[in-house]
């Protein structure tokens, strides 16, 4: 006699408020064919692709849901650098599609309570003048910018530690991407930069942001802080370095990737 087969185990991505369900031992996420083996009850679900084709199930919890025995909720912005890079991905693409879900309950044309896409698509449709809201996203420039054998570093008055990071802002309509770039850096900061270069991007989930790096140089002006973003923006060598923002980000990334071809430009062997 063959054993019947086991139900395929589900991984659940399940939300209070901004918090994830984690485990306490090693911060990885429940897996088990229903969450209901959980004690917990969904409030909304989406279900996710995930690159080994196993499934993927996004939930949003009651805020007053308890988390099981074994595990914990933790915030996704303090799980940047506690788990890896594909996790941290499909968590923060699970965050994303909650946000859109909760935003757009209702018709932004008429107000008519939404419904999901007839086809399965990741969309919510009125019912009423059929207008089909896709998630979306914010494309964010954000960017490195070296004088000498110094990168520009400002701390912004958000930020609840002494922390430098580099210059950042949205994209507004009608921008190219090298215009933001541009634009954002005069505004900041007072000056003009050249040999604007793309390095990289990076899904931000906080809340539902593109952010794409770049590199550029110093070309003219001196530094005037806009008072109401900065508290501080100021050249470091590459060698003297503040606190600066924590791996997993990209900002951390490239500002690791300008210091060292800064160091093997200007670094004096001993």
């Amino acid at each position: 006699m063959t054993n019947p087969t086991m139900p395929e185990l589900t991984l659940w991505l399940a939300f209070r408020g901004n918090e994830l369900l984690v485990n306490s031992d090693n911060l990885s996420f429940p897996r088990c064919a229903e969450l209901i083996e959980l004690d917990l009850v969904a409030q909304e679900s989406h279900r996710l692709v995930h690159d080994d084709g196993g499934n993927v199930v996004v939930v949003r919890l009651a805020d007053t849901a308890q988390a099981p025995e074994g595990y914990h909720f933790q915030s996704l912005r303090a799980l940047l650098t506690q788990i890896n890079q594909a996790h941290f991905s499909l968590a923060g693409t699970a965050a994303q599609i909650l946000e859109w879900s909760r935003n757009h309950r209702f018709c932004s044309r008429c107000g008519t309570a939404t419904v999901p896409h007839a086809q399965g698509e990741r969309a919510l449709v009125c019912p009423s003048c059929h207008f089909s809201q896709y998630p979306r996203i914010n494309p964010c420039v954000i960017v490195a910018i070296t004088k000498d054998d110094s990168i520009l570093l400002a701390r912004a008055l958000r930020f609840n530690r002494p922390m430098y990071s580099l210059l950042a802002g949205f994209v507004e309509a009608g921008e190219t991407l090298e215009q933001a770039v541009a634009r954002e850096v005069a505004e900041e900061s007072g000056i003009q930069v050249k040999n604007i270069r793309y390095y990289a991007s990076q899904s931000w989930p906080f809340p539902n942001n593109l952010m794409l790096a770049f590199s550029a140089e110093w070309a003219s002006g001196d530094i005037v802080i806009q008072e109401d973003e900065l508290l501080d923006a100021q050249f470091f060598r590459f060698d003297q370095l503040p606190e600066i923002p924590p791996s997993g980000s990209i900002a951390h990334q490239l500002i690791q990737a300008t210091v060292s071809e800064l160091s093997k430009k200007y670094a004096h062997p001993r």
